[in-house]
């Protein structure tokens, strides 16, 4: 996939644009005040592989907090910012690695160049987020309702806000929950501005929906070879987000390393409890660095077959199975033995 190539912009100890690797990036749910529960949440994001986290600060409390959160993550940390021009400059004392905001709501040019300023004093970038609710009133009177073309506008003029203070290390986001515009806004934004793009469906929905949404968004938009960071937002336990932003790389090809997971949807001939030893399966992988494909099949009839792509695999039987490695079989065990026994090849699959 050829991806278009973005100006280069560095994030605390990662880069990202120019051609890098797509990076993975979630947002707290924590209290930001709680610099103990956030730096454990972003701990356990961290080792599902979030590379860039974002914390929300809503006051001064939370600003301050970051400093003792910084002090504990390995991570790129991301300010939040919405309104107020002076929670940004706190967020960015007190070791921001970037910061999110919309000019637009943050105040007049003399406001905005406060941030600005402290951004560059710090040599950090500014990510500029416009989503489709907050679009202004003159650019839907102008549109006509909420388009791709009025996000585009919308953004890249308070793009040029910043620019017009003589700083041009950004990041840009826009985000809309309706995903077609979504991807329509992006292929438009992206031929139009060389900065790195934050590329999200914004309040996706629940685990089902949102995952839906975000891999037909994100799909499309990636495929398209737009893209330098993404986020998958979903209304549940961010570990999640995690979860299904590496699978969606994965398999669009933009990403290696980690077990994919393959299985049948069952059938009459299946006599296993196979959507439970595939839910289980899928757990055990994540305990793997490995760069393969595992396939979990309900019959012994066609199982090896249909997986003939696979490097292993387990199919069951009528309270056994059997466990396979690129199509041929190599072993029968009781059912009860089948995971363990798969665990075991994966233990010694590099020996």
């Amino acid at each position: 996939m050829e991806r278009i190539l973005t100006k280069t912009v560095k994030i605390g100890n990662r880069v990202i644009g120019g051609g890098n690797p797509i990076l993975i990036q979630s947002m707290t749910n924590t209290k930001t005040q709680d610099a103990a529960a956030t730096v454990a949440q972003i701990r356990g994001l961290q080792a599902a592989g979030c590379e860039i986290i974002r914390c929300a600060v809503p006051d001064e409390k939370a600003a301050k907090a970051l400093g003792e959160i910084k002090k504990q993550i390995s991570i790129p940390l991301v300010a939040d910012i919405h309104f107020d021009y002076r929670l940004a400059i706190a967020a960015i004392e007190n070791g921001a690695d970037k910061i999110r905001i919309n000019p637009g709501n943050i105040g007049d040019k003399q406001r905005v160049k406060a941030v600005v300023d402290a951004a560059r004093e710090r040599g950090i970038p500014i990510r500029v987020g416009v989503n489709s609710g907050s679009l202004e009133k003159e650019l839907v009177e102008k549109y006509h309702g909420v388009t791709a073309e009025g996000i585009v506008e919308s953004a890249l003029a308070q793009v040029g806000r910043i620019e017009e203070l003589g700083y041009d290390n950004l990041v840009i986001s826009i985000k809309a929950s309706d995903v077609m515009l979504c991807v329509k806004a992006h292929e438009l934004i992206a031929e139009k501005t060389p900065y790195p793009l934050h590329v999200g469906i914004t309040e996706a929905g629940t685990l089902l929906s949102g995952n839906i949404k975000s891999s037909i968004g994100l799909g499309l938009i990636l495929s398209r070879g737009i893209g330098d960071t993404i986020r998958v937002s979903l209304t549940g336990d961010p570990l999640e987000e995690i979860k299904s932003a590496k699978l969606i790389l994965r398999t669009l090809g933009l990403r290696k390393g980690g077990i994919e997971i393959v299985s049948c949807p069952t059938c009459g001939r299946t006599s296993i409890d196979l959507i439970g030893l595939a839910n289980q399966v899928e757990n055990l992988a994540s305990e793997f660095p490995l760069d393969l494909k595992v396939a979990v099949m309900g019959c012994v009839v066609n199982g090896p077959g249909e997986a003939k792509e696979a490097d292993l695999g387990i199919a069951g039987g009528n309270g056994e199975g059997l466990l396979f490695k690129h199509g041929e079989i190599f072993k029968k065990v009781k059912e009860e033995e089948l995971l363990s026994a798969l665990r075991d090849e994966l233990i010694h699959w590099e020996d």
